[in-house]
């Protein structure tokens, strides 16, 4: 089942339902704490997937130095 379908299907009231569990089960102080590390996790992951690029762009003008002049 494709995923755009399904999260077609929830709506404004089944997503306060979810925050309202998820505020129950961590509180109020260690959502922040959680979502901070996710913001650095995100960060950390751009960073690597943008010196991935930067790597495999070095190394193709290695190969090729031609290619990229033209």
């Amino acid at each position: 089942m494709n995923l755009f379908v399904i999260a077609g299907f929830i709506g404004p009231q089944e997503i306060i339902i979810i925050l309202i569990i998820v505020l129950l089960l961590f509180g109020g102080r260690k959502i922040p704490e959680l979502m901070k590390g996710l913001g650095k996790g995100m960060k950390e992951f751009k960073k690597a997937t943008k010196d991935e690029e930067e790597e495999s762009d070095k190394k193709d003008q290695k190969e090729d130095p031609e290619k990229i002049e033209n």
